[in-house]
């Protein structure tokens, strides 16, 4: 922004210009047209919205009409006319100054002086900071009078030496009337008397609750207070009189609500911790006590509380444990402020038992964590589902073809040879069905078992290996256990897993050797409980809830997978049961297992329907699968026990094959390349819907969504890898049979 300017070119400007910025005031200079001549820098400073306009040669009009619009006066002005009408008004009238009052806060007096010219001389002065104060005092001068005049308060000013009444409010003449004396006012001389002394021992206030008497005779109950004060050299007594009579109906119908509310709720002094206001609520929660520190089971915690409230003037939701008024400890949260009572700190609290939202809270952490562990074992029930496909195929080849050999070879060597090989085969097929039965949440077969013998035999096999010398194994089985439906093998492997990992834990930290199996019946929902307690080093409290996670493990690496108790954990949830360690026993490990009880009778023996294994006379079957070994040795199975078989590696030569010749069954796989086991299924009911019920799937992805899916709508029979040579001859029979013979 240019300083001070001039529009005269003829002298040289400088002199004016530096006295013009040399002055403490914002000046401007403007000729009988009002086109401002020149102005200092302060003058400009003081309209910093509108500097930019603030230049030589501009209107007056002009230049207020920019600091209007742009915001530099406050928004009581909004008629832009009025605004310059105003203004010229204080700018003909030079005998007066004008406050301006900027938008910024800032304040200016303004004074305009004439020029010989018929222009004139605009000077400005900050005076922000005197304004404000002469705003305050008039502001404090205008509110003391309407507050005398309008307030609810009587007010009375009278001699300290003989009580004449010199002043009295409007509030305080019309409960009075025109009394003399402050005696008057009271219902006794003694009651005032006593009152004055009050005041001049020092008594701030003197503040007293009295009885007092209207202009008309009637008396009410009234908060009196005063103070001593000096004026014009003599001692003169301020009182203050206030009817409470609604106060007191108030206060009476607010302890009325308080004393009903069904909250507990409590004000006590924080010196003394007295008791000023108990709810029914609190002492029915609470009961009685000496005092308030005797509720805290630990003390600490009240000065926890108490340091808290001071910090913040408030608490909210402190929780801590307290004394019922069965003195049993519970939790509690109390929220509270600190407020002051005549004179004094109080503290005025809400308490909220916190027992039954601690149940909740901690069932649903109980839900969480049985979501989350459903989670994981989901999880790991894919990857064992994807293990077991890609097994599946090679097992079927390694299973069948043991049992044919063992079915084919008269030398006893090849025969115990072959027996291991299949045995082992064997074995491994029964682990990937585990897998997948447990990647199912089913067991893979469940009969009505009795759990004490399936404990027994598994007992038995843990004693048959080292356990048996090293270990004392013990068994407290009840004698009236009822039923459960189970697969004996995988509770069998439940239990054996439990007491190995028990002799582990002992082996390693050479504690404990005793082991105790027990079972017995839950009294109140008649379920079977299985115990397995060791006395052991047990197992952290910080690692408990997580040893049925997948591939977590205690043991040293090299000695765990982390997969024996997650298969333990998966095996009893298939079963409809539960499986956690039990958190009381502190003298080693115990593990529960609980399994729900079958109740339903048997109804008598009855055998099962058999089915033939034989061919029936000129079956023919169509095999179509795209792992071949798989299909030629299904194909070879078949082909001994009479059938005659055709075999296609892709379900497209699958078609063909059904369109050159009739077939009484076919056997395929789902997962194929090209044309899956759906599309094959889809060309067989639109092209050949005669042989629709004589189709069967041999497949080891029953696992997936879509799979499973197909399946359910197919309703065609289905059999999962690995097969053993009778079961795939079974499973042949058998949809002829259903299907009525020959094609």
């Amino acid at each position: 922004m240019n300083k001070a300017v001039s529009s005269n070119d003829h002298e040289d400007p400088r002199p004016l210009r530096d006295a013009l910025e040399a002055l403490t005031e914002g000046v401007a200079v403007f000729d009988r047209n009002m086109i401002l001549v020149a102005c200092n820098q302060r003058y400009v400073d003081q309209f910093p919205r509108a500097a930019d306009v603030i230049v030589p040669g501009v209107h007056w009009d002009d230049m207020l009409t920019a600091c209007l619009e742009r915001g530099e006066y406050d928004d009581r002005f909004d008629d832009t006319q009025a605004f310059l009408n105003r203004a010229s008004h204080h700018r003909v009238n030079f005998d007066r100054d004008v406050i301006a009052e900027h938008s910024d806060g800032r304040a200016y007096q303004v004074r305009f002086q004439p020029t010989s010219d018929g222009g004139h001389v605009v000077m400005r002065r900050d005076v922000t900071e005197h304004h404000a104060v002469d705003t305050m005092v008039h502001d404090r001068e205008t509110l003391l009078a309407t507050v005398m005049d309008t307030s609810p308060v009587a007010i009375v000013m009278s001699h300290l030496d003989d009580g004449k009444i010199t002043y009295r409010s409007q509030e305080a003449r019309a409960i009075f009337g025109e009394t003399k004396f402050a005696v008057e006012h009271h219902p006794s001389k003694e009651a005032y008397e006593t009152f004055i002394e009050a005041l001049v021992r020092g008594d701030a206030t003197g503040a007293s609750h009295v009885t007092c008497q209207r202009k008309d005779g009637t008396t009410f109950e009234a908060s009196f207070a005063g103070r001593i004060v000096e004026f014009t050299g003599r001692d003169f007594v301020v009182t203050a009189l206030t009817d409470i009579t609604e106060q007191l109906e108030r206060d009476a119908l607010i302890r009325q609500v308080l004393q009903a509310c069904p909250a507990p709720i409590r004000m006590i002094y924080v010196d003394t911790g007295e008791t000023l206001f108990c709810s029914p609520e609190t002492q029915a929660l609470f009961g009685d006590a000496v005092s308030i520190e005797d509720y805290y089971v630990d003390p600490a915690d009240r000065d926890r509380y108490l340091q808290e409230l001071y910090e913040n003037g408030t608490v909210k939701e402190f929780k801590a444990q307290y004394y019922n008024r069965h003195r049993k400890p519970f939790w509690c949260a109390v929220s509270a402020r600190l407020i002051r009572y005549n004179g004094r700190d109080a503290i005025v609290s809400h308490s909220r038992d916190l027992t039954e939202e601690l149940k909740i809270e901690a069932e649903l952490n109980s839900q969480r964590e049985k979501i989350y562990q459903t989670e994981k074992m989901s999880a790991l029930g894919e990857l064992l589902a994807g293990v077991a496909h890609e097994l599946n195929n090679p097992l079927s080849v390694v299973v069948g073809h043991s049992l044919m050999l063992r079915e084919d070879t008269a030398d006893p060597d090849v025969l115990r040879q072959v027996t291991k090989i299949g045995s082992a085969a064997e074995r491994c097929a029964k682990i990937v069905k585990t897998f997948l039965s447990m990647a199912r949440q089913q067991p893979s077969r469940t009969e009505e078992a009795d759990i004490n013998e399936i404990i027994q035999i598994a007992v038995d096999v843990a004693r048959y290996g080292d356990l048996g010398n090293t270990l004392d194994i013990t068994c407290d089985l009840s004698p009236d256990l009822p039923t459960c439906m189970a697969d004996g093998d995988q509770v069998t492997q439940v239990v054996v897993n439990l007491l190995l990992n028990a002799a582990q834990a002992m082996h390693g930290s050479n504690t404990g050797d005793r082991v105790v199996v027990a079972t017995r019946k839950n009294d109140q929902s008649g379920d079977i409980v299985i115990t397995v307690e060791d006395n052991g080093p047990g197992i952290p409290k910080a690692q408990q809830s997580r040893v049925f996670e997948p591939f977590f493990t205690t043991k040293d690496v090299g000695n765990g997978t982390g997969i024996g108790l997650t298969l333990c954990h998966r095996i009893v949830l298939s079963h409809n049961g539960n499986i956690w360690i039990d958190k009381k026993f502190t003298d080693g490990t115990r593990f529960v297992i609980e399994l729900p009880a079958h109740h339903e009778k048997r109804s008598g023996d009855q055998k099962e329907a058999q089915v033939p294994t034989h061919a029936p006379k000129a079956a023919k079957v169509l095999i179509v699968d795209d792992e071949i070994d798989v299909a030629e040795l299904n194909a070879e199975i078949l082909m001994r026990a009479g059938y005659e078989v055709d075999v296609a590696n892709k379900a497209k030569r699958g078609i063909e094959l059904l369109g050159s010749g009739p077939y009484d069954l076919i056997l395929s796989d789902l997962n194929m390349p090209e044309i899956d086991g759906r599309g094959f299924f889809e060309a067989i009911k639109a092209d050949f819907p005669h042989l629709i019920n004589r189709i069967g799937f041999v497949t080891g992805d029953t696992m997936g969504t879509s799979s499973q899916t197909f399946l359910k709508e197919a309703k065609s029979p289905f059999l999962e890898k690995p097969v053993s040579p009778n079961e795939l001859r079974s499973f042949v029979a058998g949809i002829l049979q259903a299907a009525g013979g020959d094609a």
